[in-house]
């Protein structure tokens, strides 16, 4: 069924992708369950990029995820909390924490480990079809890298002030 969200097509691009990400968050959240583990859906970028990466400052890790700083902050004061990371001061730099999986967060990786993979086939599953939402994200990422959506705007109302004088 439709609604006016859906039919208002590009105009609700963002509210649309909210729409998806909580989505699969919410059911994301319900596979972890399924399996018995209180695992937060938002706790995954910064868990698996400690267990790729072993030990990352925290400016490092906002860069991995793509999160700002103040966001990425708050994952990681609720992961220490339920110490599945710690820091540590950097030796060389007073400043920076440096931040790693505990040994239980370690624990917790390997029990998830068979859950992501069962996450990554369903949604190549969901994920293919003939417009390939991942590609059309990639092209989209790379546009904003390219100028952002704001500065975008700013253009084309610039543009629409000269339309509107001549």
């Amino acid at each position: 069924m439709s609604n006016v969200i859906d039919e208002s097509g590009i105009l609700a691009i963002a509210t649309r992708l909210q729409r998806l990400s909580d989505t699969f968050r919410k059911d994301g959240q319900l596979i972890y369950k399924s399996f018995g583990h209180d695992f937060e859906p938002k706790w995954f970028p910064v868990v698996y990029t400690l267990d790729i990466k072993s030990q990352l400052s925290v400016v490092e890790i906002a860069n991995e995820i793509g999160y700002t700083h103040p966001s990425t902050i708050s994952l990681l004061k609720e992961l220490e909390k339920l110490k599945i990371i710690h820091s540590k001061k950097d030796k060389s730099d007073e400043r920076k924490r440096l931040i790693s999986l505990t040994e239980k967060g370690k624990e917790l990786v390997a029990a998830i480990k068979p859950i992501w993979d069962l996450l990554r086939k369903t949604q190549i599953e969901i994920l293919d079809t003939k417009n390939n939402l991942m590609k059309a994200i990639e092209e989209v990422e790379e546009q904003l890298k390219i100028s952002s959506f704001y500065d975008r705007a700013e253009k084309n109302k610039s543009l629409m002030g000269q339309k509107s004088s001549d």
